[in-house]
């Protein structure tokens, strides 16, 4: 056998053809969802991932606010933010920016899962998240992501 064939393939931003998944969030607990969700912006489910391409999928998120978590990080689990002023220290706890925002609970933990370059803000321009199991990407025909 001709061993010179054995090529490693890397893909390439061109020859990345994307998907379109969509999860539905309802009794998902919150970090296992982010997880499956950052393994598909990726990429990395994808047989011909590289590293430094991003060759990942989108994802549509449907239900968010209908999203849970484990134990008692109803009350417990914070999120700070900073307005770069003196005591700008802003601090939520989960239960209200559900209630305000639940799409920014998912967007905030797939966030914290991609890397932290221009690379990883491409990826996460690929998740769209919704309230409500409505969403206006019926045209590129979107799959539902297998566990």
């Amino acid at each position: 056998m001709e061993t010179r064939s054995y090529k490693t393939i890397s893909a390439k931003k061109e020859t990345a053809i994307g998907k379109w998944y969509v999860v539905d969030a309802d009794g998902e607990v919150l970090g296992r969802l982010c997880t499956r969700i950052a393994h598909v912006l990726r990429g990395k489910h994808r047989p011909d991932f590289t590293p430094h391409v991003d060759c990942g999928d989108c994802v549509i998120v449907l239900n968010a606010e209908k999203i849970r978590v484990t134990g008692n990080k109803d009350n417990a689990k914070e999120y700070t933010r900073f307005s770069l002023y003196p005591g700008g220290l802003k601090k939520t706890i989960f239960k209200d920016m559900l209630a305000v925002t639940p799409e920014r609970v998912i967007e905030t933990g797939v966030r914290g899962m991609l890397p932290k370059n221009k690379l990883g803000r491409g990826m996460f321009r690929k998740l769209y998240v919704y309230t409500g199991s409505e969403h206006p990407h019926q045209a590129q025909q979107p799959e539902t992501l297998k566990d």
